[in-house]
């Protein structure tokens, strides 16, 4: 288990239980009364830590290496009845955004997202969550696929954005994204879109416009990063954390501006401390917000979604 700096606490704790009950084990001494007074202070510890993360602490968090990627909530999902679909028809296939057909119970749904690397090689494979135009174009073609059959859409996004390289531009980054959220704005199928992770810039508004946006406790959705902001205003990393305040990034600020709809709440420590929990939070969630849409008929669908995001921006003087 790797602890971020503000967990230390925790860790130091869990160390003294673990030896706590290491010699309970082996020796004759009744050591229950101490683990069970350090079992309460590390519950409480945890409480009072999480209760009260700063917006840098759950950028931290929402970054944390064990934490779950999209492959990792796609296959807890669905299991076996995952079928990856590959290429956008026209350049090749972008190995950092994923997207197939899947089962939820006997729903079927289209899956789109980003996906990270586990280690240095994976990252590389994956491009560090970054997708290039021909990825964005793979998850426009396989929307309109979902569209022509009537599957309702799952965007899952966990991106640091889109990627920033020479030959993307080339190949007219601007322009896929702009074409996505044109194109999902007029798909008349639900479009549920969850936020796992980094929610960066114009990378996450790629898959993310829908019906019903939701964001997991411990991630992060903004215009960019803290560590860029914080180097374009004071050309200095040192002042991200001021940087992530301010930028009014968390599920909570998000929330309370409109630009989400629901927070799918975060195990205590957060996804990667207890996965199935996670997994099962995010899959009540999608499947309570696609009863919700399912009667919409097309056009209502589409009315809705465009009045939701044309309200997005209106300020009373």
């Amino acid at each position: 288990m790797e602890y971020l700096d503000f967990e230390l606490p925790i860790k130091e704790l869990e160390e003294q239980l673990t030896k706590c009950v290491a010699i309970g084990e082996e020796s004759d001494i009744d050591v229950t009364e101490t683990c069970q007074q350090i079992e309460k202070k590390l519950e409480k510890t945890k409480k009072d830590i999480y209760k009260n993360l700063t917006a840098w602490q759950r950028v931290q968090l929402s970054r944390h290496p064990n934490r779950p990627y999209t492959l990792d909530y796609i296959k807890a999902l669905c299991g076996d009845t995952f079928l990856e679909l590959h290429g956008d028809r026209n350049v090749k296939d972008d190995k950092a955004m994923i997207g197939g057909l899947g089962k939820i119970g006997d729903q079927s749904y289209m899956f789109i997202g980003q996906q990270k690397g586990y280690n240095t090689k994976t990252r590389q494979y994956r491009n560090f969550g970054m997708a290039n135009p021909e990825g964005y174009r793979k998850a426009l073609r396989l929307m309109k696929s979902a569209e022509k059959f009537g599957i309702p859409v799952v965007t899952l996004i966990d991106t640091p954005g889109a990627y920033p390289g020479l030959e993307a531009e080339e190949r007219g980054q601007g322009e896929a994204i702009a074409r996505n959220i044109l194109e999902m704005t007029r798909l008349k199928v639900p479009i549920i879109t969850v936020i796992i992770g980094e929610g960066a810039s114009g990378g996450a508004l790629g898959i993310g416009v829908g019906d019903s946006v939701l964001m997991l406790e411990n991630s992060w959705y903004s215009v960019i990063s803290p560590e860029n902001c914080s180097s374009i205003l004071w050309r200095s990393w040192e002042h991200k954390e001021k940087a992530a305040e301010a930028l009014k990034l968390t599920a909570t600020d998000a929330m309370k501006i409109k630009v989400i709809d629901e927070i799918v709440k975060e195990p205590i420590g957060g996804a990667h401390t207890d996965r199935e929990g996670a997994y099962n939070a995010v899959r009540d969630a999608i499947v309570a917000n696609y009863n919700k849409l399912k009667n919409l008929s097309p056009e209502d669908l589409v009315t809705s979604r465009m009045e939701k995001y044309s309200k997005m921006g209106e300020f009373k003087g």
